[in-house]
């Protein structure tokens, strides 16, 4: 696309940067892109800048994108934000470019894997089966894709198969700015059902028809309608039998055959009904069971006598030639004027077509129809139950717990695009919002890594904040409030607590070595020990070097003193005490009784006795 006005684009909603091209096609280009805010590639979709101008396509573009936006499955392609981006054009007047940011899915294309030849009937089959998961998901929605192809179809190099565009058609092909669009919508011809072709309210069997194209082409490198204009490519998916698989493809068993032509069946009765149905008639294929099926007999297209004609002119095939040589054929003997007729009725039938495309693609009125159910998923009730008495219709609310917000609308019953008699009941489904389950843990993820996870589950991220850990890493998730395990509901506001790589240091003095020693260490700490002897208790702390409660980083070294107390000196050894000396003898003649007396003096007991002796002299 070499459109002036997305060319010129270089961020969209202050946030994507545009990169890279990597795909196109009639109605938009897809760039590979930055999300800014959240660090991480997407994928942006620019619609034409023209397809804006309809205030129409504006409404149903956002209700499309907030519907797609809701769907969470490994099948589907996100859809992570849409807007309009305001530009000018070359006349220097007002313009907005319509864009939608999804997930970015690095992998290829199916369409780029059918040109490269016919599959194995099992890598067929489990491509086929991806495409099919997807549509269940999106139908128990109320989402009808509308256009499934291979260009919408991608397989990553995991063998994963992802589905994009869900509601994207849909608010393409319903709005009149499409108008002078009619080469980009006809496009897809080869992939849609004969109710499109004719220009007749869809359903989810019409996924299933596009599906079992896709599962045509896998098997045989071809589609099974192919014609120079895309109105004759719809004629034939209205009014012509496609080949069997086998018939292009030798090898192709008999049960994978029946299921294509089941898949492709004109009358949406005698199709697979639900994508639950086809998954398992494709497993049982495989396992070599025929699947049986009966064709309802109804005409292609009601047009009267025309359709008759035409019948009668594709059935009167010229015979095969007997041996020995020619014989005359119908179509040698039949008169110059039933070619007339012939002609016409193809021309009648070619007419309807066209006027079924227009009426379906264009948003042409035509007079006489009944009304149609309006899409209403996404919409608030109030909004929902206006827009279905607008079409004169009478609308029902019923409520449902679904993973939708609270009074969104879900769906309704019959779908969008079912024509009904005015005056008809329509239920509108309403979001009772979802029921709790426990919030999921992004402890140690980067904060990046904790949004994308809360946000994919369908949460608000609130407030990011920091505080001290002695285990989680710096810059890393410590935890959220609410915390992981509680239960809550999608839509809630998560708060993220993160590490700021510090430990607050406790305050150990006063306790012993060993316990001030494992609550430093056990706080991730290197602690080292120094003693002093200016203390009474032994092994208590007196001293730290870094106060209590600093904070300091994740591994810092501590050092604690503590008190080793000094041994008391040994005391002098105990010696004896010497025996007395004794008294001296007196000279020898001295017995003075006055002298015995004194001896006597001397001991109590020799008192008397001194003085009885001194007598005796």
């Amino acid at each position: 696309m070499t459109d002036s006005i997305i060319a010129s684009l270089r961020t969209l909603g202050d946030r994507y940067e545009i990169g890279e091209l990597i795909g196109q096609g009639g109605m938009a280009e897809v760039h590979l892109a930055r999300d800014t805010r959240l660090d991480r590639q997407v994928a942006v979709k620019l619609l034409k800048p023209e397809l804006s101008r309809d205030p129409e396509f504006r409404t149903r573009f956002r209700q499309e994108a907030q519907s797609a936006a809701r769907m969470s499955h490994p099948t589907v392609v996100r859809v992570f934000d849409a807007g309009e981006e305001p530009a000018v054009d070359s006349s220097g007047q007002p313009a907005a470019v319509p864009y939608i940011v999804m997930e970015y899915v690095d992998g290829r294309m199916v369409k780029d894997i059918i040109a490269e030849g016919p599959l194995p009937e099992s890598e067929a089959v489990r491509i086929t089966k991806g495409i099919l998961t997807a549509l269940e998901y999106s139908h128990r929605a109320g989402i009808v894709h509308r256009d499934i192809k291979p260009g919408n179809v991608m397989v990553t190099p995991g063998g994963q198969i992802k589905v994009m565009d869900f509601g994207i058609a849909r608010a393409v092909s319903e709005t009149s700015a499409n108008v002078a669009q009619t080469g980009m919508i006809l496009g897809t011809a080869q992939y849609f059902s004969p109710e499109q072709a004719r220009g007749e309210a869809v359903d989810a069997r019409t996924d299933l028809y596009s599906t079992g194209v896709i599962l045509f082409e896998l098997l045989t490198g071809r589609a099974p309608f192919e014609a120079d204009t895309p109105v004759g490519v719809a004629y034939q998916h209205v009014a012509e039998e496609p080949p069997t698989t086998s018939s292009i493809t030798p090898g192709i068993t008999p049960e994978m055959d029946s299921i294509v032509a089941k898949a492709l069946e004109k009358p949406r009765d005698d199709r697979f009904q639900s994508a639950t149905e086809f998954k398992q008639a494709l497993d049982d294929a495989l396992a070599g069971v025929l699947v049986p099926f009966e064709k309802t007999e109804t005409a292609p297209l009601e047009i009267g006598a025309a359709t008759t004609m035409f019948a009668a002119l594709t059935a009167d095939e010229p015979e095969p030639e007997a041996e020995g040589g020619p014989v005359a054929t119908q179509r040698d003997r039949r008169p110059p004027v039933a070619w007339l007729w012939g002609a016409a009725a193809l021309i009648a039938v070619l007419v309807v077509v066209a006027v079924a495309w227009a009426t379906n693609f264009l948003n042409l009125p035509i007079a006489g129809l009944s009304t149609n159910v309006p899409e209403v998923a996404g919409l608030t009730e109030d909004e929902a139950i206006a827009a279905v008495e607008a079409a004169d219709l009478e609308a029902e609310v019923r409520r449902m717990i679904d993973e939708a917000e609270l009074g969104t609308v879900l769906r309704s019953e019959p779908g969008p695009g079912v024509r009904l008699s005015p005056g008809s009941p329509v239920t509108i489904v309403v979001s009772n919002g979802p029921p709790p389950v426990p919030l999921i843990s992004v402890a140690n993820l980067t904060e990046q890594q904790a949004r994308q996870a809360l946000e994919a589950a369908g949460y608000v991220v609130g407030e990011v904040s920091r505080a001290t850990s002695p285990t989680v890493a710096i810059d890393r998730v410590i935890s959220t409030e609410p915390s992981a395990g509680t239960d809550v509901t999608r839509g809630e506001t998560i708060d993220i607590q993160l590490s700021n790589g510090l430990v607050t240091v406790p305050d150990v003095v006063g306790q012993s070595l060993s316990s001030a020693q494992s609550q430093l260490e056990n706080l991730g700490l290197s602690v080292r020990r120094s003693t002093t002897t200016a203390c009474t208790a032994a092994n208590v702390v007196t001293a730290q070097s870094v106060a209590a409660e600093s904070d300091v980083a994740q591994g810092s070294s501590v050092t604690v003193t503590y008190c080793v107390r000094r041994a008391a000196p040994p005391a002098p050894p105990r010696q004896s005490t010497p025996p007395a000396d004794p008294a001296p003898a007196p000279p020898p003649g001295d017995d003075d009784g006055d002298d015995g007396g004194n001896g006597g003096n001397g001991n109590g007991n020799g008192n008397g006795n001194g003085g009885r002796n001194g007598g005796g002299g």
